[in-house]
């Protein structure tokens, strides 16, 4: 009888909890508004005060009245959609040529010791060092700007790809050995599962230099785009403008990016890290 009536007693005490747990989980997106939104109005307010003249500075009402009138005229889409193909372009190719060579250097040591230290040296050229060769070889049309975001791309998917397959657990591949995987066995079920979190991590860094490498592919000789909009907004002296495009690049590299989170995300639910349960 005791046990019988404390079930009511333990029901209403954990239906509440459910309430709380949803309402977090539809807040914490908005958290990630806080900052951007604060530091706007905060601007507009000194702008409206007085405090300053938002000449070279304009408070976002000025910016968001140019992104609308850019819309209206039909800028807008033609200059989003020219750098999203861009970037597309690029980042399939940096991906795919990154992902085979760190998979190559990662496995097998006599690459990695033959490709590695090359690697290692043309990482450390400048992204603006590449523009006057792949002009010179490509000429200023969409190729040229294409390579030099797949170059932007290509090194962190390359490092991230080979970094996690040689951290890989020696322990877990030899329990592979002993259950007598085959190669191909191997990589499916040991060697993708252990790298893919880290292969998550280089695809969103690589995708995050695409972006902005595209700002230096689009002074190649760009009549649309929105790098070319920056450029055009400095040379006209429309600081607007710019902060416009600015932000244009913020909201689709924050969007591109959820996009390989919320893919990722039903790869790596297998995951019983702090990370994975919200830091709880």
């Amino acid at each position: 009888m005791a046990m019988t009536a404390d079930l009511p007693v333990l029901e209403q005490t954990a239906t509440p909890r459910a309430a709380p747990a949803r309402w977090s989980r539809h807040a914490r997106p908005a958290l990630g508004l806080v900052v951007p939104v604060v530091i706007a109005l905060g601007w507009e307010l000194v702008v409206g005060l007085g405090y300053s003249n938002g000449r070279l500075v304009p408070p976002p009402s000025k910016v968001f009245e140019t992104i609308v009138a850019l819309a209206k005229s039909g800028e807008l889409s033609r200059h989003i959609l020219a750098t999203l193909w861009r970037v597309g372009a690029g980042f399939a190719l940096g991906v795919i040529a990154g992902t085979i060579m760190g998979a190559i250097s990662g496995y097998w040591d006599f690459a990695k010791r033959v490709l590695d230290p090359t690697v290692q040296a043309l990482r450390a050229i400048p992204s603006l060092a590449w523009v006057p060769l792949f002009v010179l070889w490509l000429g200023i049309f969409e190729t040229s700007k294409i390579a030099l975001i797949a170059v932007g791309v290509f090194f962190p998917i390359y490092l991230g790809v080979m970094g996690a397959i040689l951290s890989v657990d020696r322990k877990i591949v030899e329990v592979g050995r002993v259950f007598r995987l085959s190669g191909p066995a191997m990589i499916r079920r040991i060697l993708l599962p252990a790298v893919l979190p880290a292969y998550v991590v280089a695809l969103r860094v690589g995708l995050g230099l695409g972006w902005m490498f595209v700002v230096a592919a689009e002074l190649i000789g760009a009549s649309e785009g929105l790098g070319y909009l920056l450029l055009d907004g400095q040379q006209l002296g429309k600081p607007a403008q710019i902060l416009a495009a600015i932000v244009i690049f913020a909201i689709l590299g924050k969007l591109t990016d959820w996009l390989i989170e919320v893919t990722a995300a039903p790869l790596l639910r297998w995951q019983d890290a702090f990370g994975a349960r919200g830091g709880q």
